[in-house]
């Protein structure tokens, strides 16, 4: 039986460009098959499907098209469900046509999933719209990728010229100084302005503006590459007011998230939100590892009201803590005790819990939550549900206050393999490339995991911006590093680590 195919836009580099329909075709997919200019993010979105790169460079292919083409029509006439994953819109300069064409020769059933293409999304990042009211009517996508010098032109420079206000050029760089010749040529004025955008909608993106006389020579100096699209019209002078992306307060910054992977995505994002490319390389693998027994007898006692408190520390330990109730069929209506939480993270996975948190710290640390505690606990019975190898401080200082404390160690905070952490390898290579501007870190194992990935050279630690979220994190790493880190959270969560780079890097600038 014929499988079927999908045709998708994966839009022009933010994996949030990609549309619905596109989600949901990833989703369903048995077979990806996706270029260059796809954002590998959104491969997540089909975590069990085949994954084919047949990415193309302007002077070498992975894959020739005939080789793709023949690819999309023996995996879907294996039954597979295949998604042509394709930069941009697969309409609009992608080939697109020419692969839905060999599908219908097949007898392959497909589907087009527009896409937004670059020379919208790409100018709308750089500030530029198109077209504008009382600026710019019209305008025109035209290829750049073919040879303007030879004798048979498929682009009619010598009509388009002055036929349209706004020209967007894309795969146009390595031959723009031809093309701007011939628009000369043909009437289109010297002084009309100018943009290059590289790698549009990205926290990478370059824009250089000048005018047909300037804007070759700028883009050399600035050394502006593929993929890049150019933008020539009245409507490139917008930008001066209308930029917004690369104003952001973190733009451009490599910032590597260093958290686990299931936790990577809040801080990921915040970082994304604030203009900077996130670098997950999850360096802590959450591994339950309790004794069965040993959690058995704790989560009786306290269905039981043997424990006035139940303190937590990590919403790690209160996630694991919570499944185990459940595999005893319990909830939150066994728990008979006061409830403390470290932090606001921890107080709401509590909440999503259905446990209302009765005691929270101004401070986000075990000498804080200390603080909030009676000084006196003769008499109260304390559970600690933890992680192997916690800090003792908490347990200990509740001791020394006459509380009578278990502590029931519920997993381990492990460095992952490359097997469980696919990203770990990319992470680590542009760690040591030098291509990470900052490192955050959210706790100190993921500072020791991290140096233990490294081996006997963390030299390219030290090239980093560090960022902390608090001053236990802190102190790990400069005892590591031999250095105070640079940022260190006066709030100790992910929105107050953001706040504080965000600070540290606009201080400097100043």
């Amino acid at each position: 039986m014929s499988g079927r195919a999908f045709l998708v836009g994966a839009g022009p580099g933010d994996p949030d460009l990609i549309t619905v329909a596109g989600t949901k075709a990833l989703a369903n997919a048995d077979v990806v098959v996706y270029d260059r200019l796809v954002n590998e993010q959104l491969l997540d979105l089909a975590p069990d499907a085949e994954r084919v790169y047949v990415g193309k460079l302007p002077d070498r292919h992975t894959m020739t098209q005939d080789e793709i083409n023949a690819l999309l029509v023996a995996r879907a006439k294996d039954g597979k469900t295949v998604v042509r994953l394709k930069g941009g819109d697969p309409f609009v300069f992608g080939r697109g046509g020419e692969e839905a064409q060999v599908l219908v020769d097949a007898g392959i059933p497909f589907e087009v999933v527009p896409g937004v293409t670059s020379p919208i999304a790409a100018a709308a990042y750089a500030g530029i719209p198109i077209t504008h009211r009382g600026v710019a009517t019209s305008v025109a996508f035209v290829t750049g990728h073919e040879d303007p010098t030879k004798e048979e032109q498929g682009v009619d420079w010598q009509k388009l010229a002055t036929a349209v206000d706004t020209l967007v050029l894309m795969m146009g760089v390595g031959q723009l100084e031809q093309i701007v010749e011939r628009l000369v040529a043909a009437g289109r004025a010297p002084g009309t302005p100018a943009a290059a955008i590289e790698w549009g909608t990205l926290p990478r993106q370059r824009t250089v503006t000048g005018d047909l006389t300037s804007i070759v020579s700028k883009i050399e100096e600035a050394g502006i590459g593929s993929p890049a699209i150019i933008v020539v019209g009245d409507v490139v002078g917008q930008r001066d007011t209308l930029r917004w992306f690369d104003t952001k307060p973190l733009f451009g910054q490599r910032v590597l998230v260093t958290r686990t992977r299931e936790q990577a995505s809040e801080l990921s994002r915040s970082l994304a939100d604030a203009g900077a490319e996130a670098i997950e390389l999850p360096t802590i693998a959450i591994k339950p590892c309790y004794d069965e027994g040993e959690l058995s007898v704790a989560s009786d006692s306290i269905k039981k009201g043997a424990y006035d408190w139940l303190v937590f520390t990590s919403t790690n330990a209160v996630d694991i803590f919570f499944e185990f109730l459940e595999t005893k069929g319990r909830d939150a209506r066994s728990v008979r005790a006061s409830v403390a939480a470290i932090g606001p993270a921890t107080a709401q996975a509590l909440k999503r819990r259905g446990i209302a948190v009765d005691v929270k710290p101004e401070r986000y640390t075990a000498e804080g939550l200390l603080e909030a505690l009676d000084k006196d606990m003769s008499g109260q019975r304390v559970l600690v549900p933890c992680a192997a190898g916690a800090r003792a401080v908490l347990a200990d200082e509740l001791r020394a206050r006459n509380a009578d404390v278990d502590e029931v160690t519920l997993y381990v905070a492990e460095a992952p393999t490359e097997a469980e952490s696919p990203r770990m390898a990319a992470g680590l290579r542009r760690l040591r490339a030098g291509q990470i501007d900052v490192v955050t870190f959210a706790s100190s194992s993921s500072v020791t995991n991290l140096a233990g990935l490294l081996g006997d050279d963390i030299e390219p630690l030290r090239r980093c911006r560090i960022a902390c979220i608090g001053p236990v994190t802190a102190e790990t790493a400069e005892k590591l590093l031999g250095r105070a880190p640079d940022v260190v959270a006066e709030e100790h969560t992910i929105p107050g680590l953001v706040k504080a780079l965000q600070s540290n890097i606009e201080k400097e600038a100043d």
